[in-house]
């Protein structure tokens, strides 16, 4: 199911659960010519990471191989569950119910989505606006 890890990541990239995380800066921070002063908090955002050519290149294409052997992402720039000490703690447990998943409803059913074109909304987090109705089919066994 390495594959079907791929494919997930890909999608995480693209439309992450997490919005992104505060950071306290510890010293003051040099950055793009402004001065980021001790004890600010500053906010990161996921998707601006996941969607920088710079570390993904041509980001609006669907591409699992990017996650495939050591060629995947430097560290700490696919970030869908944080990083670091504060990664979420259910990051393994969504692993393993997004590979099951997708592997049975891959291998079991043929689907359908009822609407074709439907919007996503980004607030709280990425979801579909109608709920993704969707018609499954069981394979013939």
């Amino acid at each position: 199911m390495k594959y079907s890890w791929n494919v997930a990541c890909e999608a995480l990239r693209l439309k992450s659960p997490a919005l992104g995380g505060f950071k306290e800066a510890i010293t003051d921070v040099d950055y793009g010519g402004y001065t980021i002063p001790q004890g600010w908090m500053m906010h990161w955002n996921a998707h601006a990471t996941h969607m920088n050519p710079e570390y993904f290149p041509n980001p609006e294409k669907f591409d699992p191989s990017r996650f495939q052997g050591d060629g995947g992402p430097s560290s700490y720039t696919f970030v869908p569950f944080g990083g670091g000490a504060h990664m979420c703690p259910g990051y393994e447990y969504a692993r393993l119910a997004i590979c099951i998943f997708l592997h049975n409803v891959v291998t079991k059913f043929r689907w359908e989505k009822l609407i074709p074109n439907e919007k996503i909304l980004h607030y709280p987090i990425p979801r579909p606006a109608q709920g993704l109705p969707v018609l499954l089919y069981p394979l013939a066994i």
